[in-house]
């Protein structure tokens, strides 16, 4: 297959931007793009290891990636290599945008993370977000984020979870 079939993958950039400035940048595989939500899939860009207690990233993991450009949130199914999925871990960000091959994300330091049976639901980096100033810098984005974070954990509990991803 050629690169310029039509059945190549396309690959974009994810760029994840955090305070201004670029946290991370890595390659993934377009999967979709219905001009509301693109889908990307990409293995674990860290360095090493990456242990956060309730879940290990690792070099082999694969993370089906949604983001929304209409959606304060990202969430990242998390699957080893053997696809076995570990859980869905969500990052409350402004809105994506998909520009010139990047699909660039500004993480706004909450998150959600729901394990792969739904029975661990847990809100993360509530203190690093307060400490960011957002709430007095920029009052609407704050509250978008919160409302984001309220509404993922709700879908988390609830159910509806997966979903929302369908």
């Amino acid at each position: 297959m050629s690169v310029n079939s039509p059945d190549a993958p396309r690959t974009v950039e994810v760029v994840l931007v955090k305070s201004g400035r670029t946290k991370i940048r890595y390659p993934a595989e377009l999967l979709a793009d219905d001009g509301i939500r693109v889908t990307v899939r990409a293995p674990w860009a860290g360095e090493g290891v990456r242990d956060f207690g309730f879940v290990r990233f690792e070099p082999g993991d694969v993370f089906t990636e949604y983001y929304w450009r209409d959606r304060w949130y990202a969430v990242k199914e998390v699957r080893d290599a053997e696809g076995v999925r570990k859980g869905w871990y969500c990052d409350i960000t402004r809105p994506a945008t998909l520009s010139g091959g990047e699909l660039v994300v500004e993480d706004l330091d909450l998150d959600l993370w729901r394990s792969a049976d739904g029975t661990d639901v847990l809100r993360l980096d509530e203190d690093e977000f307060a400490a960011s100033g957002l709430a007095t810098t920029d009052p609407r984005a704050a509250t978008a984020a919160q409302n984001a974070l309220d509404t993922l954990e709700l879908l988390a509990r609830e159910g509806d979870f997966e979903a929302l991803l369908g």
